[in-house]
């Protein structure tokens, strides 16, 4: 699998006083837009947030968003990562191809992170800072996530 980071220029739509933005035309990949961007045309660096989340789960998973569902439990990648997460069984997750040789508490550590970033409600999401924080700090708390957005 190769992840691919797109621009839709949507930052040229903020002002510089702005940290949020409406538009009638969404554009981008489903799977990775926001709730609040997909339902209503609202963006902003939580959307991003949120799309960073997607492609972090399809990294440790090996599996991509928009190709996953789980047809016998109707269920879509971020709702699989939840419920291996509730389950406690977050290495099972973790893309068999690299589960042997990866680093596994950091790749379970990655898994709750991935899960705060899809949350439905973009101020649960955490900041970008907070996920470098939380990805390169193993002392550093993470926040229990809520069920997330899509599943």
């Amino acid at each position: 699998m190769i992840p691919k980071i797109s621009d839709f220029g949507m930052a040229r739509i903020f002002g510089t006083d702005q940290t949020q933005a409406s538009t009638k035309r969404v554009v981008g990949t489903y799977g990775y837009m926001s709730p609040e961007y997909v339902v209503y045309g609202q963006f902003s660096e939580k959307s991003d947030v949120f799309s960073f989340g997607v492609l972090l789960l399809e990294i440790l998973t090996g599996e991509r968003n928009s190709d996953f569902f789980m047809t016998e439990i109707c269920m879509s990648l971020l709702g699989w990562a939840w419920k291996m997460w509730k389950e406690g069984r977050m290495l099972e997750l973790i893309d068999p191809s690299i589960r042997a040789t990866c680093d596994s508490n950091k790749a379970t550590r990655s898994v709750p992170v991935a899960l705060l970033c899809v949350q439905e409600i973009p101020t649960d999401r955490p900041t970008m800072s907070d996920i470098v924080v939380m990805l390169s700090n193993e002392t550093t708390p993470i926040p229990e996530p809520k069920e997330p957005a899509f599943r």
